[in-house]
Order: structure tokens, then C-alpha cells, then sequence
């Protein structure tokens, strides 16, 4: 039953409450390629991790949502709702342009990067000749996503007092959208962009923490392979090919790919299958 309560036994709740104002932003986990190609145009590394997230003046916080369908017959006359993925919405950054114009250029160039196959600026190997985007001719073809996706951009959101957080990093984030700038010869304001990105998902919490020796956490490069094992440089490389298929069939992923039943028709070798990832 509700009863009544004194303005003191809630007045320590209600005037706690977090503000909208203090956040910080954080650029990280970006391609060692793409780290290079910014270089050349004048955007140095220091500015990507620290000043660039200083200027982003407004920012949205990531919030899950499920899809869903309808299930009928489970129940007589009952249709029920189960989900079967989550969904993500896209990241929306607005910031202030520096007067060096850095962080324009900083966002330009990452765009430019990602569509800069036909320039090879990554320099691989047997490809076609670069193409100048001076020429007639040029035509335009994407990077590989892991040349180009950032997998440790975050959004720290705290409060005044500094002692608790809440923390959102961010997993494939990728710009693909720079919303028109104005510009005028009326009175002079402070010039703004606002930014929209795609990302694969993101992490409610840090992924730097003592947490993740309690859960698991298996980084962003291979997803069955213990870290502790590849940085072990005692290990060898069969020993890790070993590891790779124990713990495969421990995750019952592919089964028939292990499976030695000639009626599969499916052999699995872990030097010839996996050799080319060492």
C-alpha cells in the first residue's frame, strides 16, 4: 500500500539526478592505414585521439532496441512477440570547427579514405596502376572495412562531481554522412558540423576493466583465439592451429566442417584451412 513520504526522504534522490552537459568523446582504435593517410593530409594523431572529441559540443547516446516477430499456435488464442536481433541506430556528432579547420578535414579525409581504392594509398600489392582523382578517368572504389572501421571510439558520459560514469564504446564506426555547412557574408557566427555514422554495435560499459576476466573477452581480431596464447611467443604455430579447432568445436560452430563422416563429403584440415592466417 503507498504511503506518504517527507520531502527528506526523497530530497536526497531527486536532487541528484545526471545533467546532459558533461561527456566526453574519444576517437581510438583507428587503422594504422587510415592513421597514415590522415597524416599526409595534415591531421596528426594527437589531434584524432584528444582534440577532436573536445569539439564535438553535442552527441546521442546509443539505446538498444530489439526486432521482433509474432509467433501464433504456440498457446491457443494467444500470438506471442519474441526477439531474433538487435538493431542499432546511427551515431549523430555535431562539432565545432577549429580555425585550422582540422577536424573538417579530419572527417573529409576519413570518407575520402574509405572510397580511395582506385588511388591505392595503402600501396597493396598487384593492384591496377593509381589513378589520380585529377583524372578524367577516375573512378571511385571502396577500401576493405578493416582498413577503414574504428573498433575503440567511445562516448563517456559523467556527471559534475566526476565519481561515477557510464561509458559507451563503439564497435566498426565509420562516417558516411557530412551535413551541409552555410556559410554567409551576414554577421559571423561560430561555424558547426554535424556528422552521422554507422556502426556494426556498440558496448554498454568498459572493455578495459578486471570485468572482462570475469566474462570473456576475446578482443576484435579473432574471436576463438585466447590473446594470451598468440602474445605468447613460446607458443607455437600448431599449437594455436590445435587451440583454433578445440575451441571451434567446443562453440559446436560448423559442425559438419569437423565432422570425419565421409557421407559429408567435407574434410577438415587446420593446417591448409587456417595456415594462411599465420
Amino acid at each position: 500500500m503507498p504511503r506518504p513520504k517527507k520531502i527528506s526522504e526523497v530530497k536526497s534522490l531527486l536532487t541528484n539526478v545526471a545533467q546532459t552537459s558533461h561527456y566526453e568523446v574519444k576517437f581510438g582504435g583507428l587503422p594504422s592505414n587510415l592513421i597514415r593517410y590522415l597524416a599526409k593530409r595534415s591531421v596528426g594523431r594527437r589531434f584524432t585521439a584528444e582534440d577532436a572529441g573536445l569539439l564535438c559540443y553535442s552527441a546521442v547516446l546509443p539505446t538498444p532496441r530489439l526486432a521482433t516477430a509474432n509467433v501464433t499456435g504456440n498457446h491457443m488464442g494467444i500470438t506471442e512477440n519474441i526477439a531474433h536481433s538487435r538493431q542499432y541506430n546511427t551515431l549523430s556528432l555535431e562539432f565545432y570547427v577549429d580555425s585550422r579547420y582540422r577536424n573538417l578535414k579530419f572527417i573529409e579525409s576519413w570518407i575520402e579514405f574509405i572510397s580511395s581504392g582506385s588511388t591505392n594509398p595503402i600501396g597493396i600489392r598487384n593492384e591496377n596502376p593509381a589513378i589520380s582523382q585529377n583524372r578524367l578517368n577516375y573512378f571511385v572504389r571502396m577500401q576493405y572495412p578493416e582498413e577503414y572501421k574504428s573498433n575503440l571510439t567511445k562516448i563517456i558520459k559523467f556527471d559534475r562531481d566526476y565519481r561515477t560514469e557510464i561509458e559507451y564504446n563503439f564497435v566498426g564506426l565509420f562516417p558516411y554522412f557530412i551535413s551541409e555547412i552555410p556559410v554567409s557574408y551576414s554577421s559571423s557566427e561560430v561555424m558547426r558540423m554535424s556528422v552521422q555514422f554507422y556502426y556494426d554495435r556498440y558496448i554498454a560499459g568498459k572493455v578495459k576493466s578486471v570485468n572482462e576476466r570475469v566474462i570473456g573477452n576475446y578482443g576484435f581480431r579473432d574471436p576463438f583465439v585466447s590473446q594470451q596464447n598468440v602474445g605468447d611467443s613460446s607458443t607455437s604455430s600448431d599449437e594455436i592451429l590445435d587451440t583454433i579447432v578445440q575451441q571451434y568445436q567446443v562453440q559446436n560452430l560448423n559442425t559438419r566442417a569437423f565432422s570425419s563422416d565421409p557421407k559429408t563429403n567435407i574434410a577438415f584440415d587446420s593446417k591448409n584451412d587456417f595456415g594462411a592466417l599465420f
